[in-house]
């Protein structure tokens, strides 16, 4: 049976990936690529931060929707 993961995990996934990535060029560089993207919207930074922290949770607790469960 193919492992595939659903819609949300992948996003989630993604996410994760562009924050983690966002982070290390923070400490690296102190250069804010969300900031830079979006700073004009203050309103999606937060959002994007906590959708990030969101799927950060996620993942950390292996919440998986039916489908995934299937």
């Amino acid at each position: 049976m193919k492992d595939s993961k659903c819609g949300v995990h992948c996003i989630a996934w993604w996410l994760l990936w562009i924050g983690g990535l966002n982070w290390g060029l923070v400490g690296l560089f102190d250069w804010n690529v969300i900031e830079v993207l979006f700073g004009s919207w203050s309103w999606l930074v937060r959002l994007l931060y906590i959708l990030v922290g969101l799927s950060a949770l996620m993942l950390l607790f292996d919440k998986k929707c039916a489908k995934c469960r299937a």
